[in-house]
């Protein structure tokens, strides 16, 4: 499904730190540093080839890889922009109803 692969955890980090200005990779790391090499990497194809992102190789040494968001790509900057909001907003909200969930899971009730 398109929404669970351009909107899942880290996609929307990476997408919000693009849409700020282009990065490469590493800058991106320490931008987002609860994201894996591993993960950012997957993030990064999936992005790319869903067209929301692209990125640009310069034939330096060593090979410099720099990320942008495409034209497509600013077309969620609203959506994602609401979404960083409501989740900050609601995070004790949500993290309250957690909280229940686990002690009615925990007791049995």
């Amino acid at each position: 499904m398109l929404l669970g692969q351009v909107l899942d955890r880290w996609s929307l980090s990476v997408l919000d730190r693009l849409c700020e200005r282009p990065r490469r990779f590493n800058e991106l790391r320490r931008a987002i540093p609860a994201v894996t090499q591993k993960s950012l990497t997957a993030t990064l194809r999936r992005l790319e080839r869903n067209g929301v992102i692209e990125r640009e190789v310069t034939a330096t040494r060593p090979v410099a890889v720099t990320y942008r968001i495409t034209p497509l790509g600013k077309t969620l900057r609203r959506p994602v922009d609401a979404l960083l909001a409501w989740a900050e907003d609601h995070l004790p909200a949500v993290e309250h109803a957690r909280r229940a969930f686990d002690e009615r899971e925990d007791t049995g009730v």
